[in-house]
């Protein structure tokens, strides 16, 4: 049997997370990293624009009367008027509730103005038998938009309910075969060119809180997510803050989460990726892929920056993973930097597997993945772990022997330090040097640092 850390069987399966988020404050933040939402709006405070509304057409439609009053036809009838050049306005204070699925995909040159809030019931059954649905992933959807030239702004909030997806969940895992307890994203849109969202609050998504497919030129920008469990014995799992697929072109900036899994999350075939500005409490931290999923089809994702970048009371800093093991499809990552990235309280700073999800070391040794990782920077990584895993505070693992190469991955500027003592960084079937001292996985270097633990108060517990 082959030597497995924790550590490193967490990067080879899917993070199933329990999080329990803390309340309290770190003292040793500095001054420029918002702990709460009322400090990040006072940071960067959000004012929509007042030219955005000039020579556009307005339309209201009618408020819910309570949390079960739906009005998505009225939703649907609003935005058609609002079509080709006008903006539908959801005053504040006014409740919108969605209570069964609506399609949106003829949109073209249309505002929404998001000031109130659009909530979503939460009856789980009706939503698992009606919602639409997407292939990958087995995912389904409350609503579907598209179209050309779309803008959601303003500062009101989208509430997907998701409480009682979570209890109901519990502490399933979302990709395992034996799931069939299904929940919706909370924002999908699908063939869809110049989508921006600005301002608002997404809140309480049963899973992914947006997922962009076959779409160009996504944005995202001063935009709140959160999803925190109110009950202690379950999480909110799976609440990514992005997922993509099939999409060129996605910027991000000045976004705040608190969420329970990954910060930042493109999947299959998305590239020309830029991000600044993000802070995120919780999860996974800030993740590419996974891809190569899927037997014989390929995936990519490629020319990427991600820069300022603050973490803190999660498992990954970066998290670049493939799926390895037999039957899996093939690809690469190509062309990424990550910059200037802070932590707290993190289990890891920089991570790479090629042999993610539910495989065994040997089996992903023994059936190499097929995606090659290249051209890779961490620069300017700066923080602490928190000492679950020892002295460990990176590590980068990729399966050899196959096609895949894992070449030109390097690390500069990198500060990350361990309270376990001197910090060590793990690699394997990386070509060539990274850049600072590593040791190599199967080593007794690696088993020492890894037992070099000292502390157990982990801010999360993956559930395998």
């Amino acid at each position: 049997m082959r030597f497995v850390p924790l550590a490193v069987a967490i990067a080879s399966l899917l993070s199933s997370v329990y999080a329990y988020p803390r309340t309290t404050y770190h003292d040793d933040f500095p001054p420029n990293v918002p702990q709460s939402i009322e400090a990040f709006r006072e940071l960067y405070p959000y004012a929509p624009s007042p030219h955005l509304e000039r020579h556009r057409h307005q339309v209201f439609i009618r408020h819910s009367w309570n949390d079960t009053d739906d009005i998505a036809d009225d939703f649907v009838q609003g935005l058609h008027r609002a079509n080709h050049g006008g903006t539908l306005v959801l005053p504040a204070g006014k409740t919108f509730v969605i209570g069964h699925p609506i399609d949106l995909t003829f949109l073209d040159d249309v505002h929404v103005r998001l000031e109130g809030e659009i909530l979503f019931t939460n009856d789980t059954g009706y939503w698992q038998a009606n919602a639409y649905t997407h292939p990958f992933q087995h995912n389904i959807m409350f609503w579907k938009w598209g179209g050309k030239d779309i803008l959601i702004y303003g500062n009101g909030t989208m509430n997907g309910n998701g409480q009682r997806w979570w209890d109901e969940f519990g502490t399933a895992q979302v990709m395992l075969d034996s799931n069939t307890y299904y929940r919706p994203i909370m924002f999908y849109a699908q063939n869809s060119t110049n989508l921006r969202i600005e301002g608002v609050t997404l809140k309480d998504s049963p899973f992914w809180n947006t997922f962009f497919v076959t779409s160009k030129n996504i944005q995202l920008s001063d935009v709140i997510i959160t999803a925190n469990s109110t009950n202690s014995s379950t999480n909110s799992q799976n609440t990514d803050v992005f997922d993509s697929y099939n999409v060129q072109g996605v910027t991000l900036e000045r976004i705040y989460a608190s969420i329970g899994d990954d910060c930042f999350s493109p999947k299959p075939n998305t590239s020309d990726i830029y991000v600044d500005t993000l802070f995120c409490r919780g999860g996974n931290g800030v993740a590419l892929g996974s891809i190569g999923q899927y037997s014989g089809t390929m995936d990519y994702v490629k020319n990427v920056l991600i820069q300022n970048v603050w973490l803190w009371d999660g498992i990954f800093g970066s998290y670049t993973k493939s799926w390895g093991g037999a039957g899996r499809g093939y690809g690469n990552f190509n062309n990424i930097t990550f910059r200037n990235f802070w932590f707290r309280h993190m289990e890891y700073g920089p991570d790479i597997t090629s042999c993610y999800y539910n495989v065994s070391t040997d089996a992903c040794l023994a059936d190499p993945s097929g995606v090659s990782f290249s051209n890779i920077l961490h620069d300017n990584f700066t923080g602490t772990t928190s000492g679950v895993f020892g002295t460990v505070v990176g590590t980068f693992f990729c399966s050899t022997g196959g096609a895949a190469t894992c070449e030109n991955i390097t690390v500069s500027n990198f500060n990350v330090t361990s309270p376990c003592g001197d910090p060590v960084f793990v690699t394997h079937g990386i070509e060539g040097d990274i850049g600072i001292p590593t040791v190599d996985y199967f080593s007794d270097d690696a088993k020492n640092a890894y037992a070099a633990k000292c502390s157990n108060d982990t801010y999360y517990i993956t559930v395998f």
